[in-house]
C-alpha cells in the first residue's frame, strides 16, 4: 500500500517536452502516466498540468531529480508528511534553479538548525545579509516567481496518479 501523497505542479513546460515529462514521472511511480495538459497563459505557447499522487516515501525526491536538466521547465512538487517521515517540497525555475525544503506534519518549511546557525555566521561575519539569507531557506525567491504561474493555474484540472505496488 502506498504510504506517501503529495501533488505534481508543472507550471510551464514546452509543448514538445509534455510526453518526456510523462515518460519521466512514469519511470518513478511504475505506471502509465497520462496528463491533462492546458495552456499556461502567464507563459504563452507552454502548457500547464498537474496531478496528485500516491507513492513510496521519497516519490516528490525521485521525480524532481528525473527532471534535473530540463532547464525549460517550471514546477513544483510536494510530498505530505507520512509516519516517520517528514514532508518535502521541491520547486525548480529556469532562472533560479533548484529548491528543496523538508516540511513538516503542519506544512511548515523546516530548516536545519546547521543551516540557521551558517546564515547566522555569514551575517555576522558581515559576509551576507540575514533577511535575505531567511528568505532563500525558506524558498521565498521561488514563491514569487512562480506566483502568477499558479494564479493562472486555478481551476485547471487536476488527475490522480497512484504508484504501482
Amino acid at each position: 500500500m502506498a504510504a506517501a501523497r503529495g501533488v505534481l505542479y508543472v507550471h510551464s513546460a514546452q509543448p514538445a517536452l509534455c510526453p518526456h515529462i510523462e515518460w519521466a514521472v512514469a519511470g518513478v511511480i511504475g505506471v502509465p502516466v497520462d496528463l491533462t495538459w492546458t495552456a499556461q497563459p502567464a507563459a504563452p505557447g507552454t502548457l500547464r498540468a498537474q496531478a496528485e499522487w500516491e507513492g513510496r516515501p521519497g516519490t516528490a525526491a525521485a521525480i524532481t531529480s528525473s527532471f534535473m536538466g530540463w532547464q525549460r521547465i517550471r514546477f513544483e512538487i510536494t510530498e505530505d508528511a507520512s509516519p516517520g517521515v517528514d514532508g518535502s517540497r521541491h520547486a525548480y525555475t529556469p532562472t533560479l534553479g533548484a529548491f528543496t525544503a523538508v516540511v513538516g506534519a503542519s506544512g511548515d518549511i523546516l530548516v536545519p538548525e546547521d543551516r540557521l546557525r551558517n546564515v547566522m555566521l555569514m551575517a555576522a561575519q558581515g559576509r551576507a545579509v540575514l533577511d535575505d539569507e531567511l528568505d532563500r531557506l525558506l524558498g521565498k525567491q521561488w514563491d514569487e516567481e512562480l506566483e502568477s504561474f499558479r494564479y493562472a493555474g486555478e481551476g485547471a484540472p487536476v488527475r490522480w496518479l497512484h504508484a504501482a505496488v
